[in-house]
């Protein structure tokens, strides 16, 4: 199924967006679209639009805490245009890489609900199905990982999530995955920026060789 940005399928979304869009008029609440080319040969997976990153500006990971590692890592590494995504209409462009979201709206309190990650999870097969094959998708967190394996038609116990941990699909698409780069993960350490890198080194690596 094709991005729909007018899209209200998930009824408590649609209503949450309403009393954001309320509280800030100036904000863009409506479903995220996806960031690049459709056809990169790296494809980054997030969690949903942040209250005050992608849902107020309408780009991933734009605006927002998490947005600050994720840019910085995607210039150092020949992504990114920039170091920083200020907002959807500052020049900001993506080589060979997309940026996407298992859920297109922003969810209460950031956590959709699992009826609502199924009801979003059509968008994300429909553009992994577009990928090149040999293509690297990059998983942030354990929910984009299930995502993308329910996109894809997999069964979740096969593929564990683990920080760094590469799986091959049978489609041919590597699917490697990397801790969230939340505000609460990058200040607890869990995730370190050399950490991030190392995956993103590793991406690099793989789409060479793929």
């Amino acid at each position: 199924m094709p991005f729909d940005p007018s899209c209200q399928r998930c009824s408590r979304l649609s209503l949450f967006l309403g009393e954001v869009k309320t509280a800030h008029p100036d904000y863009f609440c409506k479903p995220v679209p996806p960031f690049g080319d459709a056809r990169a040969r790296l494809l980054i997976v997030g969690l949903a639009p942040g209250m005050h990153g992608a849902n107020a500006s309408g780009r991933p990971f734009t605006g927002d805490f998490a947005g600050i590692l994720l840019y910085q890592t995607l210039h150092r590494f020949g992504f990114a245009s920039a170091a920083e995504s200020v907002s959807a209409a500052d020049g900001l462009t993506l080589k060979n890489c997309r940026i996407t979201n298992a859920v297109k709206c922003l969810p209460p309190q950031n956590k959709p609900t699992t009826e609502e990650i199924r009801s979003c999870n059509a968008f994300l097969a429909e553009e992994l199905a577009a990928l090149p094959q040999g293509a690297v998708v990059l998983a942030l967190g354990t929910i984009a990982h299930n995502a993308v394996l329910r996109a894809t038609g997999q069964k979740l116990s096969r593929y564990k999530f683990g920080h760094n941990v590469l799986h091959q699909l049978p489609d041919g698409r590597l699917l490697l995955d990397s801790y969230h780069c939340s505000r609460y993960n990058t200040q607890t350490r869990r995730l370190t920026p050399a950490m991030f890198e190392a995956v993103f080194r590793r991406a690099g690596e793989l789409m060479r060789v793929s």
